[in-house]
């Protein structure tokens, strides 16, 4: 079954849900284009999601997507918020800043059963999670009102684990997709694969529909991922550039770059590794460094950084979120980006 059809969708298209650079205007026009759009709740307080909500019921009559993370948060480490300030203490020093000033990150929430009431409202059409799924008991009640469940798998051990749960579809993320990582089952980021070697595998091992993810840009990608037994696509760096989206001036500046292209998985901003556009902590730190705390607690050291440097035009500090494949980025209304995915996915489709 083609994800059209899954998501009573006219495109094959999820747009994939980017926390922190986009809300529910890019959803919107995703979905009454005729894709399936998708709101990030993970970055949101319950007020802020009831207004998003609020706002994707209200803006369209197409089925949408809200997307969860489902990790668990980490106990209290002070032993490592300490290492981990100590080793970014030469750069708090460069730009003249005090310990005692630090702010809190904005935080990164789990699913869980408090937001039930509120999403029992709205009744969102597709409830998608990363890192895995929450309990059985959270997902019952979305499941009585008809919500197509989705989780990302990286390997197809993850695949098969998801399965095994009844989801509806499943994500293949692949390697070179930006954001944070997917997987659940295993840290080793060895054996993570590119796109169009995860998705026939998972095709192969599962029965559910396939969303291939990673890469994926333009129509050929799309030609591509299809061709390879994939039921849709879901697309994400594209549509950072887009007018709807909320990606910061300098962010969209570096994807316009001529090294946009040069990303690395790294775990310094976050904890968790995620796709990124290299930049001077990287470079200097490391992409990996056994240093940084666990996922989401490393972001709270860096926002002070974060907020000196690009008070000086530098995002030294920043998040460049992107996958590796930053070509179909482009400063258009997403309805037009989704235009020219869409020749491709119909092509296919017949």
């Amino acid at each position: 079954m083609r994800i059209a059809e899954l998501f009573g969708i006219r495109v094959p298209v999820v747009q994939a849900p980017m926390a922190g650079v986009q809300g529910s205007a890019l959803a919107l026009a995703v979905s009454n284009a005729g894709g399936l759009g998708s709101l990030p709740a993970a970055m949101l307080g319950r007020d802020a999601l009831g207004r998003e909500l609020e706002a994707m019921q209200r803006g369209t009559t197409r089925p949408w997507n809200v997307n969860f993370f489902c990790h668990a948060n980490p106990a209290p480490d002070p032993a490592a918020d300490a290492a981990w300030r100590a080793l970014l203490d030469p750069y708090y020093r460069e730009f003249g800043i005090a310990g005692e000033l630090q702010p809190r990150a904005a935080a990164r929430e789990p699913f869980h059963a408090d937001l039930l009431p509120l999403l029992e409202r709205f009744r969102p059409p597709v409830v998608s999670f990363h890192f895995g799924l929450p309990e059985e008991a959270l997902l019952a009640p979305l499941r009585a009102w008809g919500a197509r469940i989705v989780s990302s798998a990286t390997t197809v051990a993850e695949a098969r684990w998801l399965e095994a749960r009844g989801v509806d579809a499943i994500i293949a993320q692949g390697l070179e997709a930006g954001g944070h990582r997917g997987h659940f089952l295993d840290d080793d980021l060895t054996r993570q694969m590119g796109t169009f070697t995860l998705t026939p595998r998972i095709v192969a091992a599962v029965g559910v529909p396939v969303i291939a993810a990673g890469g994926i840009a333009d129509a050929a990608g799309v030609r591509a991922a299809l061709a390879l037994g994939a039921a849709g696509v879901q697309v994400g760096t594209a549509f950072l550039c887009c007018a709807e989206a909320t990606t910061g001036p300098m962010h969209r500046a570096a994807l316009a770059a001529p090294d946009a292209d040069h990303t690395a998985l790294t775990n310094l901003f976050t904890g968790r590794p995620a796709r990124g556009i290299v930049n001077r902590l990287m470079r200097e730190l490391g992409p990996i460094n056994a240093a940084a705390p666990a996922f989401p607690s490393a972001a709270s050291a860096l926002l002070p950084l974060r907020q000196a440097a690009e008070a000086r035009g530098r995002t030294d500090f920043t998040p460049l979120w992107a996958g590796q494949n930053t070509a179909g980025c482009r400063a258009v209304p997403a309805a037009e980006l989704l235009a020219g995915l869409a020749p491709g996915a119909a092509e296919s489709a017949q």
